[in-house]
Order: structure tokens, then C-alpha cells, then sequence
């Protein structure tokens, strides 16, 4: 087995979304780190408080699925990440069970219980040391009772401003891991500049864009993106990524309504969204669309957008979808946030509903300017492959097995 031929390097046991569920960032850091460390990646429950909805019963049913189904191991392995990304064989996926609520002590106390249950076997098995990783607060009843080496928290989001969380339970574990954690790793200024009023200083590690992968493509059809695409009426306006109550109805109502012709397509999963959504003119869910169709979209998209409405969570955030929408070679018209001004030459940024509207007709009128286009050649520098040489060294730095770093 290849985790036998890495037996004595340093393991990862990384505590994220679910393996293969979308390509976050951190799924995108750990694919590049397989075949040199053996992984263990932890899919969990999640953070959301269990509502009586389609969404939710949904997700429980694949948590079923997974903990009871025809690959009823929790420790089952598996070598490829959906939508055609291939990993090495030394990635397993375990998925042990748990308690769906994290609000009261006795939620917490069953959870560490479980989790300690399926994890500490693994990693007492592993003969050199163990580094948990965790994007998620949900591990703070694990530190100091997993033996692992050290631990690293990477912050991705301000999960005190989502929506949909248990604010309260959420915030007090956040606190217990950023107070526990050996290291901390910000994605954006915003987050670092949060764990700081922590009194902890974190390092920061910006997301990277696979280059390769969202370059213009010379060919795409509709219908090998998705069926039914084709009857909806050109231009095509496409924003593609989790869509819930971070959207700015409003100005996708402005755009809507000073539109002509054309669709304005929102790609991607729901997650409770302004019901107002639904009853747009020319604004389309066309739901999620796998990663490795995703370039196709965007050839034949007219202008990509980022309609966000300016909240203290989306403040706080730095969308993965932006980096790759700059890497298409189409116009980009976003909101102004602070994740978007590094980037405000090489797209349009509004500050209102007008502005947005106006920028969004006039980009699928003029295309991309060559000066936006000409600052996007930095994204040479921004690649994946350098981010996670950069969180390769941090997570691993003191525990003296380096290998393939010096």
C-alpha cells in the first residue's frame, strides 16, 4: 500500500468539507501534498443547526449513506476527488459518525466521544507523528485528548457572521481552538487581522487558482455543461457557487430588470435563499455544475459576476470563484469588497445597484479591456502549487522530517 511505502513521514489528519463535495481551498492545498505524506481526511456533519427542510434531510441522507452504505468502512480509501481531479492512493476518507448538534455540553461530550472513537486508532497506528489540520472550530474537544503532534488551524471563513450556524456554540469552540492551535493560518487580511484581536498572530496564505484548468477553452457546447442549457436566451450572465443569503437580491433585480434580452444564470447549490430569488425575470438556478465543466461555462459565458451584498460575513471572506473567474479571460464585474480590491484593475468593481447593472451591460457590450486583461498577468504567481509549498513548510515546521524540503 502506498502509506506503507511513506510508513515514518509525518501524516496529515485534516478535519474539512467533505472529501470530493466541491474543491475548497483546503481540498486544493492536500491534493498537492499526496504521495509525499499519507492523509486522513475526516468528513464530519458540518456546522449547520439541522432545520425541517429538503436541504437538510438531503444532507443527512448522504451522512447515512456514507456511515451505512455499500462502503460501509469509515475508513475506506478512495483515489478520486469528484469532477475528474485524480489523487494518489495515500488519501483515505474516513467518515465516522456523529451527533448532529454541537450547542449544549452533552452535544460536545457525544461528539468527542465518537470522533475519539474512530481517530485516535489511526493515528496511535501511524509510526512518525500526526499534524491535525483543521479548517473547522468543530475539533476543539479533540485538542489535547488527540495524540497528535501539533495542531494548525486554517481560517477560511468568519464563522461568527454565517449564516445558518449556531453562533454561540460555534464561537466558543472558534475561541478554544485559536487559544489551543500551535499554528494559525489566515486566507485573507480580514481573517488574520480577526485572530489577531485574539491575541494570536496568524500567518497569511491567500488562495491560489489552478491556471491550467480555467484557461480559455477553443470549444465548448451547451449541452455538455449541462442539459437544458441551451434554451435559455443569450448573453449568458453567470455567477457559479454556493447560492444562499450572502446574494444581493436587489441588485440581481436591477440587472434583471434593465436587461433586454439575455439570462443570468446562477450555478451552483442552494442553501436557503431569498425566496425573491425565485421570482426574478431572466434569473435562472441552474444548480451545481462538477468542477471540470465549470471552464466550458465559463467560454460561453458572456460576463462572469460576483453579486454579493455587503455583510460583515462577506467582508470577512475571500471567494475561491474570484481568482478563477480572472483566469477565464471574461469580464468580471463583483461588488467592492475587501477581497476584491488586490484585484479592482483587472475587473469592475460597484458600489451600488445602478453601478453593477451599467458594468455588467456595458462589459458584455465591450468584452474584456486590454489593461484589465494585462494585470491579470500576475495570476502566474498566484498558483496552487506555491501556496501549498508555503503551507507544506508552516504545518510541518519543528517536527524535524522535513523530507523532500531541505
Amino acid at each position: 500500500m502506498a502509506e506503507q511505502a511513506l510508513g515514518g513521514k509525518p501524516g496529515l489528519l485534516v478535519f474539512s468539507d467533505d472529501w470530493g463535495r466541491h474543491p475548497s481551498s483546503c481540498q486544493h492545498l492536500v491534493r498537492r501534498l499526496l504521495g509525499r505524506y499519507p492523509v486522513w481526511w475526516v468528513n464530519t456533519i458540518g456546522m449547520r443547526r439541522p432545520r425541517l427542510d429538503w436541504a437538510t434531510c438531503r444532507r443527512a441522507w448522504e451522512k447515512i449513506y456514507t456511515w451505512f452504505g455499500p462502503n460501509t468502512s469509515w475508513a475506506s480509501p478512495r483515489a478520486k476527488l469528484e469532477g475528474g481531479l485524480e489523487t494518489a492512493a495515500a488519501l483515505t476518507v474516513l467518515s465516522p459518525w456523529m451527533w448532529p448538534w454541537f450547542s449544549t455540553p452533552l452535544d460536545r461530550r457525544i461528539n468527542r466521544v465518537l470522533l475519539l472513537r474512530a481517530l485516535e486508532p489511526v493515528v496511535r497506528r501511524w509510526p512518525g507523528p500526526v499534524v491535525g489540520v483543521t479548517t473547522l472550530p468543530i475539533v476543539a474537544d479533540l485538542m489535547g485528548a488527540l495524540p497528535v503532534a501539533r495542531w494548525v488551524y486554517y481560517c477560511v471563513d468568519d464563522f461568527s457572521r454565517w449564516p445558518g450556524l449556531d453562533h454561540q456554540a460555534i464561537e466558543a469552540m472558534e475561541q478554544e481552538v485559536i487559544r489551543r492551535a500551535d499554528l494559525l493560518i489566515a486566507a485573507s487580511q480580514r481573517l488574520q487581522d480577526r485572530l489577531g484581536t485574539f491575541g494570536r498572530s496568524a500567518r497569511l496564505l491567500t488562495h491560489g487558482v489552478e491556471l491550467e484548468h480555467w484557461r480559455p477553452k477553443t470549444s465548448a457546447e451547451p449541452e455538455t455543461v449541462v442539459a437544458g442549457l441551451d434554451r435559455l436566451e443569450r448573453p449568458w450572465i453567470v455567477f457559479w457557487g454556493l447560492v444562499d443569503r450572502r446574494m444581493d437580491v436587489d441588485w440581481l433585480a436591477r440587472l434583471a430588470a434593465d436587461l433586454d434580452r439575455g439570462s443570468i444564470l446562477l450555478v451552483g447549490p442552494t442553501d436557503d435563499p431569498d425566496p425573491r430569488l425565485m421570482a426574478l425575470a431572466r434569473v435562472h438556478l441552474v444548480g451545481p455544475v462538477d468542477y471540470h465543466r465549470l471552464p466550458r461555462l465559463a467560454h460561453l459565458a458572456d460576463v462572469l459576476i460576483m453579486p454579493y451584498a455587503d455583510l460583515p460575513v462577506t467582508r470577512a471572506m475571500q471567494p475561491l470563484k474570484l481568482l478563477e473567474y480572472l483566469a477565464t479571460g471574461k469580464p468580471v464585474v463583483v461588488r467592492r469588497l475587501p477581497s476584491t480590491q488586490a484585484w479592482a484593475d483587472a475587473l469592475d468593481e460597484a458600489e451600488t445597484a445602478e453601478e453593477f447593472s451599467a458594468m455588467v451591460r456595458r462589459r458584455w457590450a465591450e468584452g474584456l479591456p486590454a489593461d484589465q486583461a494585462q494585470a491579470r498577468r500576475r495570476l502566474e504567481a498566484e498558483s496552487w502549487e506555491a501556496k501549498a509549498q508555503l503551507f507544506e513548510r508552516w504545518i510541518l515546521e519543528g517536527l524535524g522530517r522535513l523530507s523532500g524540503m531541505e
